[in-house]
């Protein structure tokens, strides 16, 4: 799940709604802005019934925990279950970047991938999910209209990267018809 700007409220809400026993991977791309103190992840963690962590390097992936993403890092998946951090130069202004991680998952992960990338105010995510969806994923953009900031889910319609164009209430019913 990626989202920039207008998307923190619609993410925190999907957080409390996953069950304890969703028994999958959840992997949060979020803007969020360097050396800037945050307790994001204290927030989510009290308001989540599943596990949740910010990502590690070379920590191993499980199921049924939510990964976030940390500010200043690109957050990847390595083909051995494990995620990896990278500092290189900032993808569309934002380290991390949602297509950073969204084509690392499209290498190891391909078909078995629901990714959803929701409201914000640039294009990235939008290449990424179309690699996501080149591979077999299910590919979601929130409905621009729908959305705070339509930027980024309307720069991944525009390129095809989106097999479903849904508001945010179809997006939760989906995901919770996936447990």
């Amino acid at each position: 799940m990626g989202g920039s700007a207008g998307s923190f409220k619609l993410l925190f809400k999907l957080v409390k709604l996953l069950p304890e026993n969703f028994d999958k991977t959840v992997i949060i791309i979020m803007h969020r802005k360097k050396n800037f103190f945050s307790e994001i992840e204290k927030l989510f963690a009290e308001n989540s019934r599943m596990l949740l962590r910010e990502i590690s390097d070379k920590e191993p992936i499980q199921g049924n925990t939510i990964y976030i993403a940390p500010a200043n890092y690109h957050s990847l998946v390595e083909n051995e279950g494990f995620f990896s951090l990278d500092v290189s130069e900032a993808v569309w202004y934002s380290k991390p970047s949602i297509d950073v991680t969204f084509e690392s998952v499209a290498e190891v992960y391909k078909e078995r991938v629901t990714a959803v990338l929701f409201s914000g105010a640039n294009q990235d995510g939008a290449e990424g999910l179309l690699k996501l969806r080149q591979n077999g994923a299910l590919t979601i953009a929130q409905d621009p209209q729908d959305a705070e900031m339509a930027e980024m889910p309307q720069s991944a319609i525009n390129i095809h990267a989106a097999e479903y164009i849904l508001r945010t209430i179809e997006i939760f019913e989906l995901l919770e018809k996936k447990n």
